[in-house]
């Protein structure tokens, strides 16, 4: 039932009465609100003297204390490894750097505090397929920073969901263009694999314009499938202990080299003096072969004869038996010298040049030597 219908007991919601009265005036309700402030701020209302000034002093005073508030809100503290940006209306205004600051109160700016200095982890686990189509299982770490506040704060909607995306794109990439024993080969092949990986994940970081960092990517492990595990351990091995060969032939290499060029110098050093030697003595052979010339042109049979017994004597001196010629005969005697000269000391040994010939009987008897000769050896006798 409405408050003016019979029967509403002319009750007006306003807090008037009687069916004469109209609504409440506006200015009725803005004097109760001041009464009320004014109570709260030591006034008296409308009853005491200058109610109304007191009102209007203590509504200043706490609009300054909300005003003052507000601007203090708006001093902050940016932390060594942070940086601050500020966004004015919700738009990029600037960077700021460590230390104390301060901003415009929201909503007119607002200030978004970024960790530019923790390195920050992030994994992945895939199973992949090799250019020599093998399937190898690949777990990879990245550790990474922001690099740019910016870009990490509008550019890009999830930067760290971006970065993971990326690894696997470039991981694949990298793993597609690689066979499988490169892969798990421990002598480069990872090596390689790990830095084109970095250089991979960096280049769509940046062209995505998210803000990161790669800092440093490590392959956690490498390996087939579980079902040929035994058989792929069998050919790493086998590649492990060719390296292994290899290495030791090498170093046999470095060792043998050497000592088989000195051993060439040596010769080379050797048959450079035999050859001076030879050289040398074809010239005093020369030389004393011109001497012997000049000797024998001028005394032929002389020289002749001289030249016969020194080299019967030098031939001789070696043979352990003499043949001596018997003076009216045809028989020969032949001296067992090497008996006598091979008989220990109790027996004298006896001289070739002891024994002379005997013309009537031949046989052979001792006599003092005639010459300091070892041998004396005469033609026609």
């Amino acid at each position: 039932m409405a408050w003016n219908e019979p029967g509403g007991n002319n009750r007006d919601p306003w807090g008037g009465r009687g069916d004469d009265q109209g609504p409440p005036d506006l200015d009725e309700v803005v004097r109760k609100m001041q009464d009320k402030l004014g109570g709260l701020f030591g006034g008296r209302g409308r009853s005491g003297g200058g109610g109304g000034g007191a009102g209007a002093i203590g509504f200043g005073f706490l609009a300054l204390v909300i005003a003052a508030l507000w601007l203090g809100s708006g001093f902050y503290i940016v932390d060594s490894a942070e940086r601050g940006v500020v966004l004015r209306f919700g738009k990029y205004a600037e960077t700021v750097g460590p230390g104390w600051h301060w901003h415009v109160p929201y909503p007119v700016e607002r200030v978004e505090t970024v960790n530019v200095s923790q390195v920050r982890p992030a994994q992945h686990r895939a199973q992949m397929l090799t250019k020599d189509e093998n399937l190898v299982q690949i777990a990879l770490s990245v550790q990474y920073q922001v690099r740019d506040p910016e870009d990490y704060l509008f550019k890009v909607r999830d930067p760290d969901y971006t970065l993971k995306e990326a690894t696997e794109s470039a991981l694949r990439e990298v793993v597609g263009s690689k066979t499988l024993d490169d892969i798990l080969s421990k002598t480069g092949g990872r090596e390689v694999l790990v830095n084109e990986t970095e250089t991979n994940i960096q280049e769509l970081l940046d062209l995505y314009q998210t803000g990161l960092n790669v800092v440093k990517v490590n392959l956690e492990g490498a390996q087939p499938p579980q079902e040929v595990q035994a058989a792929f351990d069998d050919a790493i091995k086998a590649r492990e202990d060719e390296d292994r060969f290899k290495k030791q032939a090498e170093a046999y290499e470095r060792d043998i080299i050497p000592k088989a060029e000195g051993d060439a110098q040596r010769f080379i050093e050797e048959a450079e003096a035999y050859k001076q030697q030879v050289i040398e003595r074809a010239r005093g052979e020369t030389s004393r072969f011109l001497q012997t010339l000049t000797e024998y042109r001028k005394a032929p049979e002389v020289t002749r004869k001289r030249m016969y017994l020194e080299t019967m004597e030098q031939l001789l001196s070696d043979v352990s038996k003499v043949v001596v010629k018997v003076d009216k005969g045809n028989s020969l005697m032949y001296l067992p010298l090497d008996k006598y000269l091979g008989r220990g000391d109790a027996e004298p040994r006896i001289r070739a040049e002891e024994y002379v010939t005997q013309p009537q009987s031949g046989a052979a008897l001792p006599r003092a030597p005639a010459r300091s000769d070892s041998l004396r050896l005469r033609e026609g006798r």
